[in-house]
């Protein structure tokens, strides 16, 4: 499997800042640009954007490439971050894969699944990792920042955190640091349907970072990829101090609630399924945000 933690910190270490960096996609965009800029002020080495008919100028300094190929020729990039329509993410994903980006982070929402299927495909065959559809980003606090989450909740340390929600990512890593609690890694993996890393693949990503001492899980209701985490834990015997939150748990059944995943059908995708299998795992499910870090320390404690 790809090495996340080694892409991320490469990316903020290599001495050659012209071999390790993140390229944007859409960086002349309104949304794109503002976004650039905020992870260049937290530290993250932007060394190229990508704006088709925009190759040869810049913008805030990075300079401006017609195609990723041309982006990844002239810096080495093995990371980029992708700010388009929906629409357009079908090609501009296939675009960065063909030119060898081994992390995507894919930040537009509702792009179509079969779109999402086809990159997902692409992606397999290269070991390449994608992050959403529909992802707030990635993030090594201290260190750097691959999306649009804001920089004050976080806070270096030796907690990794999964969340499928990025306003969650930012309020239960908020009341993590509040706790003492910094943080390794955080991954949002996004809350379109079909996503390409789910909880159970950043799982798999992170359980073995050197340094971790603890994993808080941020689920929701639909589809079963809690469920698969939780069995996953129970089967490698992962010791490591867990803490679960699941959202939507008031919700009626059959109700699509916030993201286009999150839809209850009878007892498929229900909270009580998750807590059920967490608890099976021996991992407690937190019932606010505000008791993650609580049931962290009981746990770090016992």
């Amino acid at each position: 499997m790809t090495d996340i933690m080694g892409l991320l910190r490469g990316a903020e270490g290599d001495p050659d800042h012209l071999k390790k960096g993140v390229i944007v996609q859409g960086i002349t965009g309104a949304y794109g640009s503002r976004h650039a800029r905020s992870m260049a002020e937290y530290g993250t080495r932007i060394v190229a954007g990508v704006t088709p008919g925009k190759g040869g100028t810049s913008q805030d300094g990075v300079p401006v490439y017609d195609t990723v190929a041309e982006a990844v020729a002239a810096t080495g990039a093995q990371i980029s971050i992708v700010f388009v329509p929906a629409a357009r993410f079908l090609a501009a994903a296939t675009e960065a894969l063909g030119a060898g980006i081994r992390l995507l982070v894919a930040i537009p929402e509702h792009v179509p699944v079969s779109d999402t299927l086809k990159v997902l495909e692409l992606a397999g065959r290269s070991g390449a990792i994608v992050i959403g559809p529909n992802t707030p980003g990635v993030m090594v606090p201290g260190v750097i920042k691959v999306g649009i989450m804001p920089a004050s909740p976080f806070k270096e340390g030796a907690i990794a955190v999964l969340s499928k929600s990025g306003t969650l990512l930012y309020e239960i890593s908020d009341a993590l640091t509040g706790a003492g609690f910094g943080q390794a890694i955080t991954i949002g993996i996004g809350g379109d349907p079909v996503n390409g890393t789910r909880l159970i693949d950043a799982f798999e990503m992170v359980r073995g970072i050197p340094g971790i001492r603890g994993l808080v899980v941020v689920g929701e209701i639909g589809g079963d990829s809690e469920e698969m985490l939780a069995e996953r834990m129970a089967e490698v015997g992962f010791k490591l101090p867990t803490v679960a939150y699941i959202a939507g748990r008031a919700a009626p059944k059959e109700k699509r609630m916030g993201h286009a995943g999150a839809i209850v059908m009878g007892t498929y995708g229900s909270a009580e399924s998750k807590v059920a299998m967490f608890n099976k795992a021996n991992v407690p499910v937190a019932r606010s945000p505000a008791e993650v870090p609580v049931l962290l320390a009981g746990k770090m404690e016992g």
